[in-house]
C-alpha cells in the first residue's frame, strides 16, 4: 500500500482517487475549491460545467488522430468504470448528430473531410432517429460517439472512492516527486504526488491558459432528443445535449479568453437560435442555468502526461476533459504499476 497525495478535485484527480483508493492505497487530494458539489461560479473543476460529449470523430477535426485514439481508448473505458458505479450515472453510446443548415453544407464538407466514417443520413432516415429535429437539415451520424452526464459521474467518483481523506479550501503551490508544497506553507510528504491542477498547475507549467466555454442549461419535458447534436455556425461550435426527459445542454465549445464573467446577452441569444433552428421545440424551453468556465490547454492544444518515479502530471486537456481523461489516466496508473480502471477491488 503507497501514501498518495493529489492535487487537484478535478475529473482527473477524481478519477486517480478512486481508482487508487480501490486499489488499497492510502489517498489524500487536496483542492482550493469549497467542497465536492459544483457552484457554477466560473471556479473549481471545470468539469461541472462540461457538455460530457464524448466524440472522437467530432474532435478529430481540430484535434486529429492524437485525439481521436485517445478518446476512443476512453470509449472503451467508460462502460467498465461506471459499471462499478453504486449509484446511476447517464451514460449513453448511441452514436452523436453532425447536422447544418442547406446554407452551410460546405462548410460541412470540409468538416467531414477530416471525419472518417461519418456516415450521410438521407431526410427520411434523420426523422427515424430524430424525429424531434426540424426538417430540411443535412445530416451526418457519427457513429459508436456517446454522452456522460459530468454532475453525476463527478459526485460518484468522489462518493464512491474508499476511505479518500478530502482536504477542500486547501490550494496547492507546487508538486514534486513525493512532495505537495500547500499555500500555507505546510507540506504533505508522500510515496507518491499526483498533479491534476488544471490551471493551478501553471507555476510548474507556465505556458497553461485557459479557454472560456459557456452553457445554457435548458428544461424541457418531453423535448425527444436522443443524441448529441453539433450544428456547423458561422460563429461558434454550438452543441446541444439530451441528459436526460427534460434537461438539456446547450454550448459553444471555445472561446480564446480568460474572461470569468458571467455570459453575455449575445453569446446566449446566438447559442439559443441556432439551437431553436434545429429543434423547434425548444421555443417552450425554460432557461435553468447560464454558465461558463476556463478549460486548461497547452499552446499546441494537445494534453501533458508526465511519469517519474514519485510524481505523476496530468493537464492541459483542454476541451477534451471527459473524452481524454480515463485513457491518460490509465495511462499513468500503468507506467507508475500502482493502479487500473478496470480493476476492482
Amino acid at each position: 500500500m503507497a501514501r498518495i497525495a493529489i492535487a487537484g478535485a478535478g475529473l482527473a484527480g477524481r478519477l486517480f482517487a478512486w481508482a487508487l483508493a480501490r486499489a488499497g492505497h492510502r489517498v489524500e487530494v487536496f483542492d482550493p475549491a469549497l467542497g465536492p458539489e459544483p457552484r457554477f461560479d466560473a471556479q473549481g473543476a471545470a468539469a461541472f460545467t462540461a457538455a460530457g460529449m464524448l466524440s472522437p470523430l467530432a474532435e478529430q477535426e481540430c484535434g486529429g488522430e492524437a485525439i481521436a485514439t485517445l478518446g476512443w481508448q476512453s470509449l472503451a473505458l467508460w462502460p467498465s468504470v461506471v459499471g462499478q458505479f453504486k449509484t446511476a450515472v447517464g451514460f449513453r453510446m448511441q452514436g452523436s448528430l453532425l447536422l447544418a443548415h442547406r446554407s452551410d453544407r460546405g462548410a460541412a464538407a470540409r468538416a467531414l473531410a477530416r471525419m472518417p466514417g461519418a456516415q450521410d443520413l438521407s431526410s427520411d432516415q434523420l426523422r427515424a432517429l430524430e424525429p424531434a429535429l426540424a426538417p430540411g437539415l443535412c445530416a451526418w451520424l457519427l457513429p459508436g460517439e456517446g454522452l456522460i452526464h459530468p454532475i453525476e459521474a463527478m459526485a460518484a467518483l468522489h462518493a464512491q472512492a474508499p476511505g479518500v481523506a478530502w482536504h477542500w479550501q486547501q490550494t496547492v503551490r507546487a508538486v514534486e516527486p513525493g512532495r505537495l508544497e500547500l499555500d500555507d506553507g505546510r507540506h504533505a510528504h508522500t510515496d507518491w504526488a499526483i498533479d491534476a491542477r488544471g490551471l493551478g498547475g501553471r507555476p510548474d507549467l507556465p505556458s497553461l491558459r485557459g479557454v472560456r466555454g459557456e452553457v445554457v442549461a435548458l428544461d424541457l419535458p418531453g423535448h425527444g432528443l436522443l443524441r448529441p447534436l453539433r450544428l456547423l455556425h458561422p460563429r461558434h461550435r454550438v452543441y446541444l445535449v439530451p441528459r436526460s426527459g427534460h434537461e438539456l445542454l446547450l454550448g459553444a465549445s471555445e472561446i480564446e479568453s480568460e474572461d470569468r464573467s458571467p455570459v453575455s446577452l449575445r453569446s446566449a441569444v446566438e447559442l439559443m437560435a441556432a439551437a431553436h433552428s434545429v429543434l423547434p421545440a425548444l421555443a417552450e424551453a425554460r432557461i435553468g442555468r447560464l454558465d461558463r468556465h476556463l478549460r486548461p490547454a497547452l499552446p499546441d492544444n494537445l494534453p501533458h502526461s508526465h511519469h517519474e518515479p514519485g510524481l505523476l502530471r496530468l493537464n492541459g486537456l483542454y476541451r477534451h476533459g471527459w473524452l481524454l481523461a480515463p485513457a491518460l489516466v490509465q495511462r499513468l496508473l500503468g507506467q507508475s504499476g500502482l493502479a487500473s480502471l478496470e480493476s476492482t477491488p
